[in-house]
Formats: C-alpha cells, structure tokens, sequence
C-alpha cells in the first residue's frame, strides 16, 4: 500500500481486519519529514504507526491520546518556534529516532524498531532513507517547506507549484521496490494525490514499479462529492490546473491503477471515470463508521485481484 498520513492510516486500520498483519507492507511518504529543536520528525510514519496502534487522539485525527504540551508551553516561553505542536508523549518517539539516527541507524531500521515497540505486526517501510522534502510555491511568498504550508499556514494560501527536493538523487528505501513487485495487490490509499502519493512516485523506480503492477493495483480517491475529507486536497488540486473531482483522481491515476474505487455519492460520475481509462467500483469510502474501512479493504483486495 503506498501511503500518505491520515486517511492512508484509517484505511490500515481496516485492512488489518482482514488480512493477516505479516501479509501487510505499508510504503509511507517520508518527503514531510522535517527537523524542528534539532529532532528529526516523520508525521506520516508516526500517524500511520500510531493509529494502528490505536493510541492516537480521536479528536485531533493526529498526535497521541492524553497529550500534554509544557515543553511547547516552555518554548513559547524562550520565543522559539512554537507553530508546530509536539506533544510531551509525541516527544519521546522524535527523540528516539534523532538519537539513533546519530548513531548510525537507517530510517527503515529504525522506523522497525518503533512500529514493533508498538506490538505492529505489519512492515512500514519509508519510501527512501535519502533527504526528500516536498517544497511548495505559494503566493506572494515564493517556495517554502510543506510543514509551512500545511501546518504554519495552515494551507490557506493558494499555491502555485510543488517541488520534491532531492527526488531525483534518492534511491528507494529497503524493501519498497521488491514489496511492489511481489504484492497480490497494490493499493493507493486515500491520500492527497499531489503532496502524499506524488513524493512516492518521484523516488526513482517506485512509479515504474506501479506501472508494471498495474493490472492489480486498485486506488481509493480522496475525493468525495468534488471535495476533501480532510486537508487541502481539492483546492490543492484546482489550484495546479486539475479538475476536483473523481474523474480528476481518475486522470492522475489512470497510468498507474487498474481500478478507481469512488464513494457512492459519486456514483453519478462512474462512467466519466471509466471514460480515462480505469475500472470505477462505487462504494462508502467515508471511514468515520465502524466497519467502514474494513469493508473498503475488501473491497480493494478484491479488484485488485479480479
């Protein structure tokens, strides 16, 4: 499955309750990772580690349930940079990673460390170990990083361009161009196709590796009823000159998936996502409902393997 954060990680959630743990192999964007107080951060790592462990905050849709936020409260207080919250909980597991990164240790091993110190079953592997970092153009202030986009602006400044600094030197991470090759079935989770999966596919290989698995590669849109579930998806995507809707995903995804699987509100719009090129199956997609997720994985797992 390649995956962004938070919609990648709730479709997971329900893949795991239909498909053995070991079975699964979860590629995970790593071009939002950020340094901030000298810690090396990965969000979608952690929030995909995270809910499936079942220890994220409901709420929030991001971070550890029972937070608290006195280091924040302490930076705020010395005039540090304070606009990206890390809880105290959140701390421990930045911490980590920045310590063995200074000893050596791979991103790939050290993301195994972590997901199996969480009683993971599944292999989470970064999609490369190399600098990637996506850089977006925004108006009226040029090029910044994603993390300044997404949380210090809260992504409400209209953007003109996105840049995968470092994609073209970086080589993917252990085990991702082999998980791809011998997967039953390839899933693109629901996650912004630009700035979640788009930093996948730019790894050297990794989109030649979907091309040739497409036959059995199956992608969930984002989408629903021409907008985003969460994020800024949609207006990301007008924004570049694409269309916000299903058959948008659809003309992104047609050269790399076999089938598009659309929510049912949707349903009106299957026969113009047929129309470039890929299979349409219209179905609940909303995970805010118990066995929704599950049922969407059975869902996917099925086309993909028709």
């Amino acid at each position: 499955m390649l995956c962004g954060g938070v919609g990648a990680a709730r479709f997971l959630s329900g893949l795991l309750q239909v498909v053995e743990a070991a079975d699964v192999t979860a590629v995970v964007n790593t071009a939002d990772d950020v340094v901030l107080h000298g810690l090396h951060i990965s969000p979608d790592l952690d929030t995909v580690t995270y809910t499936l462990a079942g220890a994220t905050d409901a709420e929030r849709g991001w971070g550890l349930a029972g937070e608290t936020w006195q280091a924040m409260e302490g930076i705020r207080r010395y005039g540090g940079i304070d606009w990206f919250n890390l809880g105290d909980r959140d701390l421990a597991t930045h911490m980590y990673r920045t310590q063995r990164l200074s000893e050596g240790a791979t991103l790939a091993t050290i993301t195994r460390e972590i997901t199996r110190a969480w009683g993971l079953g599944l292999v989470v592997l970064p999609v490369t170990e190399d600098r990637l970092r996506t850089m977006v153009t925004v108006v009226d202030e040029g090029e910044i990083g994603f993390q300044e986009y997404f949380v210090g602006r809260q992504h409400s400044v209209e953007v003109t361009g996105v840049r995968f600094d470092g994609a073209a030197d970086a080589t993917a991470g252990p085990g991702v161009l082999d998980a791809l090759h011998e997967a039953d079935v390839v899933v693109i989770a629901p996650s912004n196709p630009i700035v979640s999966i788009g930093p996948l596919l730019a790894v050297p290989g990794v989109r030649d590796a979907v091309v040739a698995a497409r036959s059995r590669t199956v992608a969930v849109s984002p989408i629903v009823g021409g907008a985003a579930l969460k994020g800024p998806a949609d207006r990301m995507l007008r924004e570049l000159g694409h269309e916000s809707s299903v058959v948008g995903v659809a003309r992104l995804y047609a050269p790399l998936a076999a089938t598009l699987i659309i929510d049912e509100a949707d349903a009106g719009s299957a026969e113009a996502v047929e129309a470039e090129g890929i299979r349409c199956v219209a179905t609940s997609t909303i995970m805010s409902e118990p066995g929704v997720a599950a049922a969407l994985a059975r869902t996917a797992l099925s086309e993909g393997a028709r």
